[in-house]
């Protein structure tokens, strides 16, 4: 099922397609609103950035950003050609106009922001909306959409596709592009396509939520040389600082990578343990989950919302996903005593 792009582009059928989690993540809440972990990156990062602190009187230099991307490259067993960096993983969203598409098809429930920054630019854009469990072989992609972007694993509904539903996308003269936002999130990260150098397929990596980076900004896209020069067109130079770039490649020397994987197995564990929790107190969760969220399903959510909020807890509203109901919430995985706290006061709401 889907739904054409017409309309006010900000507001596809009264969506509001940039509400994100940092708004209601009010300071002085108890903070289950946003994905981050922690409030800043571990030190280790945090003291390979300071000791960058004097090197800002200078530009970013091209063998910094060169040495970056070879270690994103050696990460992924891909050519350094293949990796583009990245403010973020968003700007490579508002990049995604850049590509000319005619038809670009969003599967949702996931991240409104690549949808956003295409009907900006004018794409016409098509909404492929999947029912519960929301699943990826349900998804009817229109056969006309030469652009496919979907989440794996997907926010808000912590799904994690297998890679052959996402390679089952593929169509001649089509980009099929993945973000993996949460990919060292997952444990071994199974489903990536990460590793796989295919002309076809754009995959945006994310370094902001498992290394608390929200605030510098980093990531990186893989695909074909080609299409990555393509993206860039009228790009900015110097369109990273050089504690992105040291970040960006800090986050993908063999330490780093093996730091993730430990956070992810933590993350795993945190997650049993809060599905346990829910369960136990009869609130029903969207799963199976595989990423640091989960998707929780409960009766007048915002209302729900608004009382935790009175209550010093700050979780994220679902209602501005397409193909969710008002009856939706996410809530980012925590430790054993702040998911306490949560289950605790969700029992005494829902009462």
């Amino acid at each position: 099922m889907g739904r054409a792009g017409d309309g006010d582009p900000d507001r596809p059928g009264d969506v509001d397609l940039r509400h994100h989690g940092d708004v209601d993540a009010v300071p002085g809440l108890v903070d289950f609103a946003v994905n981050v972990r922690g409030e800043g990156p571990p030190r280790w990062l945090a003291a390979r950035l300071t000791a960058q602190l004097a090197t800002l009187g200078r530009y970013p230099s091209a063998s910094a950003e060169r040495a970056a991307r070879e270690q994103v490259a050696a990460r992924h067993g891909r050519d350094p050609e293949e990796v583009l960096l990245l403010s973020g993983g968003a700007e490579g969203f508002a990049m995604l106009p850049r590509l000319g598409s005619r038809l670009a098809a969003l599967i949702h429930p996931s991240f409104t922001e690549p949808e956003w920054a295409l009907r900006q630019a004018g794409i016409p854009v098509q909404q492929v909306l999947l029912p519960p469990p929301y699943r990826l072989a349900a998804a009817a992609v229109p056969d006309a959409a030469d652009l496919v972007v979907l989440g794996n694993p997907t926010n808000p509904t912590s799904v994690l596709h297998p890679a052959a539903d996402v390679l089952a996308l593929r169509r001649d003269g089509r980009i099929v592009v993945v973000d993996e936002a949460f990919g060292d999130a997952v444990p071994g990260e199974p489903e990536s396509l990460a590793g796989q150098s295919l002309p076809d397929v754009l995959v945006l990596r994310s370094l902001t939520k498992t290394f608390a980076l929200a605030g510098l900004r980093c990531g990186y896209a893989l695909g074909d040389p080609g299409v990555l020069a393509r993206l860039q067109q009228g790009r900015a130079h110097w369109p990273l600082g050089s504690l992105q770039v040291e970040a960006i490649r800090a986050c993908s020397e063999p330490e780093a990578v093996a730091w993730a994987e430990r956070e992810a197995a933590l993350i795993a564990s945190e997650r049993a343990a809060m599905l346990a929790l829910l369960g136990a107190a009869g609130v029903e969760v969207v799963g199976p989950a595989s990423a640091p969220f989960l998707l929780l399903r409960v009766p007048d959510a915002d209302l729900v919302r608004k009382k935790l909020q009175d209550g010093g807890i700050a979780v994220r509203r679902c209602d501005t996903f397409p193909g969710l109901d008002p009856n939706h919430l996410r809530v980012a995985v925590r430790a054993a005593d702040p998911a306490q706290t949560l289950v605790s006061a969700l029992t005494e709401v829902l009462a």
